[in-house]
């Protein structure tokens, strides 16, 4: 029986080993196939890669002048830069922003960090204090819930966010002020796009000692940015407009509008007027580069696919020469005024000039007198309107030709008018019989009363009630927008305001339209009325941007032409140009006949304006709020030259210019602008080389 037991083991382990022999068999040959057969695949897959194409802004495009001076320009900087990959964690930069603190300043970094910073900064510097904000009660609610561990620990965040106490944050130090903004930073932005760090004052020390130690900055990088440089300092700078800074980045309310265009969320774009109505022009196509990616998130390799091409170059219509040759006409002007003591309100005053025939702006300013200091407030002349006088009479008695109440040569009665209810309204003197030539020479009221009366199908009787027809308000301001007044423009630039309109009815409101002290007007509508008169009844464009260029080679001169911006037609002036012939010889009487509003002025001009001036009553609504509603003068003057064949055209607009006798601001400003403009056209024509900016100054904005 034992014999038998002994003779059966052998059999059970070579059956045994068989079986581990067929299952060391398998599996050879199982890893024989892995390795042969898919081991090309398999290395590959440890080695996968991922290219990610990532854009980078470039330089913005110069905005030059109408003779090619450099009005904005771009001026290189040192910046700092951080560029975080796919997997980088928050612990990783906090590290790095540490490091990078002993290196360089970051100032006013108090201001700069925001609570939530703080906060975000304490949970990684304190993480067991962060951890018992939040009890393993609530977490386990939050799990009992069917919430995923990622939605669990983002709500855990939340409310440790909520739990941190002011004396919490009380535990953080100035000196870590400084690394939490510099983490801010970092943390902006998307991944493997780079992020600036410090671009504005970075010193020849700092750039060198970042540079020294970019081996233990991971990510980080010293490199070239660029500031936007605003040659001329402060001329027609609230016209330009102003791009955003970096930690900015593109408006909130237009982030789809950009995203939709490639744009990023820090990038710097255009935030008002022409940067901004131009940004696309001026934005340039980004540079492109290739981050290699391991399947860690971890960059490889960086190759630059395309180089970018800087924003393209807007030549403007402006003479930077004129310009400032008017503002400081301006300035003067206001200051001269003020010093006779009769205009305690007066604080700005605006010019436009401009071509009648083509609607090119030659020049566009105006200045704000603030604490002593005079700012720019040339874009005040499409977003600020005033009651502006008698300047538009013209475009009454061309109302009363075209509605036929008027003729050419219609005479008729300069005398006092008594009006039931009102004061007498009349004529700043009795001027007797007159026709519309006389009436716009020696400006009459009257005369352009009793046009409106007539154009209201009213009658007027001494002492009696006036009754119009409302309708005529409705007729008047639909041919005075003929002329530009009371509607946009359309100059390209955001924002124009379309004046006010006076809500009354009355007869006597109906008197004071008529006479331009009523409704409201932009200086801007002004000079297009006065072009659309001395043009002979066209009502042009205004254009502040003459071509579009490549960018410029040598960065000095423009280059080649994509576009250029021809004159537009806005519309044809509904009347005979008989009609307009009759207005614009008044106005030639208003300055070269005596016995003209603007006669003294302007008598000696050897390039022969015609304009007309204006003076409105006015209630003060500026910034002394103890004088608001204060009774104040309105001074305007709008003309153009030579009256025979015009060249160029004004307005000239000064608000609440007098509390008493006007001292003709109006006149001063036109006569020195004209003067300004043909001794500049002498010059350039004699081949005087064009000057540079007066006093070589810049304003320097980061962009």
């Amino acid at each position: 029986m034992k014999r038998k037991k002994r003779a059966q083991v052998p059999i059970r382990l070579n059956i045994l080993f068989f079986f581990v022999f067929l299952l060391f068999s398998a599996l050879i040959l199982r890893l024989g196939v892995v390795q042969i057969v898919y081991g090309e695949d398999y290395r590959r897959e440890v080695e996968r890669t991922q290219d990610e194409i990532v854009s980078t802004p470039v330089p913005r495009g110069k905005i030059y002048d109408r003779f090619g001076r450099v009005i904005v320009d771009n001026t290189p900087q040192k910046a700092i830069t951080y560029t975080r990959s796919k997997t980088t964690q928050p612990e990783e930069i906090l590290d790095i922003a540490r490091k990078l603190a002993q290196y360089i300043d970051i100032p006013d970094a108090e201001e700069k960090v925001t609570e939530r910073d703080m906060k975000d900064y304490w949970i990684l510097t304190h993480p067991e204090e962060a951890k018992k904000k939040v009890s393993e009660q609530e977490r386990k609610k939050l799990a009992d819930q069917g919430l995923t561990q990622k939605e669990i620990d983002k709500k855990v965040y939340e409310w440790t966010l909520d739990r941190i106490t002011k004396q919490d944050l009380a535990q953080i130090s100035k000196s870590e002020l400084e690394v939490i903004a510099i983490k801010h930073e970092m943390e902006s932005g998307y991944a493997l796009t780079p992020q600036t760090v410090k671009s504005k004052g970075v010193t020849d020390r700092e750039y060198a000692v970042v540079s020294e130690h970019l081996s233990e900055l991971p990510g980080v990088n010293t490199t070239v940015d660029w500031d936007r440089k605003y040659v001329y300092d402060n001329t027609f700078r609230s016209v330009l407009g102003s791009v955003t800074e970096e930690d900015e980045g593109v408006p909130r309310e237009r982030l789809d509008y950009f995203l939709a265009r490639d744009y990023s969320r820090n990038d710097r774009v255009g935030k008002s007027y022409l940067e901004m109505q131009y940004e696309e022009v001026l934005h340039g196509k980004k540079a492109k580069v290739k981050n290699v990616v391991d399947k860690s998130g971890r960059v490889v390799s960086v190759e630059e696919v395309y180089p970018g091409e800087r924003g393209k170059d807007l030549v403007l219509t402006i003479d930077a020469e004129l310009q400032q040759k008017v503002e400081e006409i301006i300035q003067q002007e206001i200051l001269a005024t003020k010093r006779k003591g009769r205009s305690p309100l007066l604080d700005r005053a605006f010019v436009v000039m401009m071509n009648p025939k083509t609607g090119e702006v030659l020049a566009m300013a105006g200045k704000l007198l603030q604490d002593g200091k005079f700012v720019d407030f040339a874009i005040g002349n499409i977003t600020s309107a005033y009651t502006m006088g008698s300047t538009v009479k013209g475009a009454t008695v061309l109302t009363g030709f075209q509605t036929g109440v008027l003729h050419p040569n219609t005479y008729i009665k300069d005398e006092p008018l008594y009006i039931k209810g009102t004061k007498p309204k009349k004529s700043w003197k009795t001027m007797g019989t007159i026709n519309e030539l006389t009436a716009l020479k020696q400006s009459s009221n009257v005369y352009m009363f009793k046009t409106a009366i007539a154009i209201g199908g009213g009658v007027y009787r001494p002492h009696a009630p006036l009754r119009i027809n409302p309708e005529a308000f409705t007729t008047i301001r639909h041919y005075f927008s003929q002329f530009g007044l009371g509607v946009k423009t359309g100059i390209d630039l955001p924002n124009e305001l379309s004046g006010f309109q006076g809500q009354g009815t009355l007869g006597g409101f109906l008197l004071d339209l008529a006479i331009g002290q009523y409704d409201m007007y932009t200086p801007m509508q002004l000079a297009q009325y006065v072009s659309t008169i001395a043009n002979g009844g066209y009502r042009m464009k205004p254009q502040l941007v003459k071509e579009i260029r490549e960018p410029s080679i040598d960065g000095k001169e423009p280059s080649r032409v994509i576009k250029r911006f021809e004159p537009i037609v806005l519309n044809r002036v509904d009347m005979k140009t008989e009609y307009i012939e009759r207005v614009q010889e008044g106005f030639r009487r208003v300055m070269q006949e005596p016995g003209g509003t603007a006669y003294s002025y302007f008598a000696s001009a050897s390039y022969k304006p015609a304009g007309k001036t204006g003076t409105a009553q006015a209630y003060y609504d500026g910034p002394i709020k103890s004088r608001r509603n204060d009774s104040t003068y309105n001074l305007t003057l709008v003309g153009y030259a030579p009256y025979n064949d015009p060249e160029v055209s004004f307005a000239v607009v000064v608000p609440w210019a007098t509390q008493g006798a006007s001292d003709g601001i109006n006149n001063r400003i036109g006569r020195r602008i004209l003067d300004a403009y043909f001794e500049l056209k002498a010059k350039r024509m004699a081949g005087e080389p064009v000057q540079p900016p007066a006093d070589g100054t810049e304003t320097t904005e980061q962009s």
